[in-house]
């Protein structure tokens, strides 16, 4: 281990402040083509797609190996990313970004693109994040999943939204990374409507597919700007565009900046598009620790950060993305205090923690890598309590309400070990995992000029006491206190061992993950040929131990007062009424009626005009210029009865006609 933190550590860079070496390289034509290991990248997305075909083509012939063989293969694709990571770290840092060819994909005329993967040190973060804590993912769903009859489908989406995802992560071009992200999109539909016989998870997933197709429109347009000021939507012609002295055209490159945040906004749920998630946990547990909390929700960081090159040709809307993840990890903060739903409170405090990674991807060079560190940690840290709280449901007859846990800590000890070291990490106890990445964005946050720096480190250091709090709270509530369970319905109880092995890794990663990684700077290290080298002589506005002590007071005093608030006082059984503000907090700080009032009602009487002046103007048109053809035709057709005498007196009435006509004129 300490040889290869030293390997990341003392990796060379040798690009600027403000460029990004994969998009440098790419533009250059430095991508060498994969050689060795790396040529087998592709194995990667196919080995999870095939299980997903087997199980979903082979029907009820596969219930019984099924579950196991998707997880074989989930393991497969972690092998396979193990190899490759291998294969990279013996290779100069300059030289570790590799291009695999897959196929000529569209051609029209002078355009051409091929299918192909960008293996550099970012994806690269990307397949190890998803297929580990995906394989872990999968193993305990083997335990969870033990008795429901449709497992097999389950299992099938699992590795259908793994394969989609690394697809994403991967592609080397927006076209194919467009493939992937709808394909996350599809397999996130399917898992959170998994038992669609319940009307309420049928609603929270068309909710999540339609608030994602918001998203998707704006990064469709995103591509259609692409190609017609680049002339193509690979990375490398795009980037290369960008990163162009001359011709860049400044309100095209802020137009693709923001459509391509649209499109993050709605896959990481951030404001405004943020009201989906909360719903998404109607899926199966497992779900929500995979799609919701370590991978899906982290596609749009990602998006945002391999788009380096653009937002540092925009800098309007590298501050637009700034400012939505400032407001996302004050909203999900808020949210966060006042849910007693175990899951949706988790789901708030995923919603703050994407946006604290946003805000530093936002940042550009000071804060991307640690935007990246973060989203690691995160993955471990929160897909642990993910599969903590479906250990708490399975032990609580699949209650959600923390009002009616308390002092589960006595009766399922491994749950509440590994829950809390995810907690502590979260809420950046000292030397755990959020401590060395939720922490450094934080000091990022306080680097620039003017009034920035002071807003934006303020408020990402504020939300810091506030996330201890509401953290604070879910762990007491659900754990320590007085038992307010009811001995007819919850008979609690540890989980198989199926569900707490995943658990326990999950939960070493969440303690230790940090303190091998951060203290180094070997990640920052790793990832810095992609997202750029920190700008020398460039500091936080505040001494860096000044910030450090003061978000340890404010994460020592939001844990203080939920100590206060949810064990030293009694916690009411029934849902007290609150204040409003408590009460505005609940109902999500009233995102689905400003959402309704705003879109739903506007856009549902926009349609049924649409189609009334559809019905009766345009078909209404047609169908009134046929009928009078069919009906002049019908009159006219009466007249050709066959008998000599009516025709006669048709053309002696011509005749007459014709002579008045010429007497007129005379």
């Amino acid at each position: 281990m300490t040889s290869l933190v030293q390997t990341l550590a003392t990796a060379p860079s040798s690009v600027g402040a403000h460029a990004a070496h994969a998009a440098r390289a790419a533009a250059d034509g430095e991508v060498a083509a994969a050689t060795g290991a790396t040529s087998l990248a592709w194995l990667l997305v196919v080995l999870p797609l095939v299980g997903a075909a087997v199980l979903l083509l082979g029907g009820r012939r596969t219930d019984r190996f099924g579950p196991v063989l998707a997880t074989a293969l989930s393991w497969g694709a972690f092998v396979v990313g193990a190899v490759v990571f291998l294969a990279m770290l013996g290779r100069d840092g300059e030289q570790r970004a590799q291009h695999v060819q897959l196929f000529d994909w569209v051609t029209a005329g002078t355009f051409k693109l091929s299918a192909g993967l960008l293996v550099d040190q970012l994806s690269l973060v990307f397949v190890l994040l998803i297929t580990f804590v995906g394989s872990l993912i999968h193993v305990y769903s083997l335990g969870y999943m033990e008795h429901d009859p449709d497992k097999r489908r389950f299992f099938a989406y699992l590795n259908l939204f793994v394969a989609a995802m690394l697809l994403l992560v991967l592609a080397d071009s927006y076209l194919l990374l467009y493939v992937g992200w709808e394909g996350v999109g599809l397999a996130s539909y399917l898992l959170i409507g998994f038992w669609n016989w319940n009307p309420a998870y049928a609603s929270a997933a068309n909710k999540a597919f339609v608030a994602n197709r918001v998203g998707d429109l704006g990064l469709s347009i995103a591509l259609f700007i692409m190609f017609f000021q680049f002339g193509g939507v690979d990375f490398t012609t795009v980037f290369a565009g960008a990163e162009a002295v001359n011709g860049v055209n400044q309100g095209f490159m802020t137009a693709i900046g923001l459509m391509l945040l649209l499109g993050a906004c709605g896959k990481s749920a951030q404001f405004p598009l943020q009201s989906w998630l909360g719903d998404a946990m109607a899926g199966p547990t497992p779900v929500s620790a995979l799609i919701h909390a370590a991978t899906m929700v982290t596609a749009g960081v990602y998006l945002v950060v391999r788009s380096a090159p653009i937002f540092t040709a925009t800098p309007n809307a590298q501050l637009v993305v700034v400012i939505v993840g400032a407001i996302t990890l004050v909203f999900g903060a808020i949210v966060g205090c006042a849910k007693d739903d175990l899951k949706k409170a988790l789901a708030a405090s995923t919603m703050s923690q994407i946006g604290y990674m946003m805000l530093a991807a936002g940042l550009g060079p000071v804060g991307a890598a640690f935007a990246i560190f973060h989203l690691l940690t995160h993955g471990f840290f929160k897909a642990g309590m993910f599969l903590g709280a479906g250990s708490v449901m399975h032990g609580m007859n699949d209650q959600v309400d923390m009002r009616r846990f308390g002092g589960l800590s006595a009766v399922m000890k491994i749950t509440w070990v590994t829950f809390g070291l995810g907690y502590l990490a979260i809420i950046g106890f000292p030397l755990l995992s959020g401590f060395w990445s939720k922490d450094k964005i934080i000091e990022a946050a306080f680097i620039g000029e003017g009034w920035r720096p002071w807003v934006f480190g303020l408020t990402a250091m504020l939300a810091a006491g506030v996330t201890a709090f509401y953290m604070s709270r879910l762990f007491f509530m659900t754990f320590h206190g007085k038992r307010r369970w009811t001995d007819d319905n919850e008979h609690p109880h540890e989980s198989g061992m199926l569900m707490l092995v995943p658990m326990m890794v999950l939960a070493v990663g969440s303690a230790l993950l940090g303190l091998v990684l951060g203290p180094t700077g070997a990640f920052t290290s790793w990832l810095e040929p992609v997202t750029g080298a920190e700008p020398e002589g460039v500091h936080p506005v505040l001494p860096i131990p000044v910030i450090t002590v003061a978000t340890l007071v404010l994460v020592a005093a939001g844990a203080g007062l939920a100590f206060l608030r949810y064990v030293r006082e009694d916690v009411p059984v029934a849902q007290p009424a609150g204040s409003l503000a408590t009460q505005v907090a609940r109902r999500d700080l009233y995102q689905d009626a400003v959402n309704e009032a705003l879109l739903m009602r506007p856009g549902i009487h926009l349609t049924r005009s649409l189609v009334f002046l559809d019905g009766k103007g345009i078909d209404g048109a047609a169908g009134g210029l046929a009928a009078l053809v069919g009906g002049t035709s019908s009159r006219l057709r009466r007249l050709q009865n066959g008998f000599a005498r009516s025709y006669a007196l048709t053309m002696l009435a011509g005749v007459v006609a014709i002579l008045g006509a010429l007497w007129v004129m005379s």
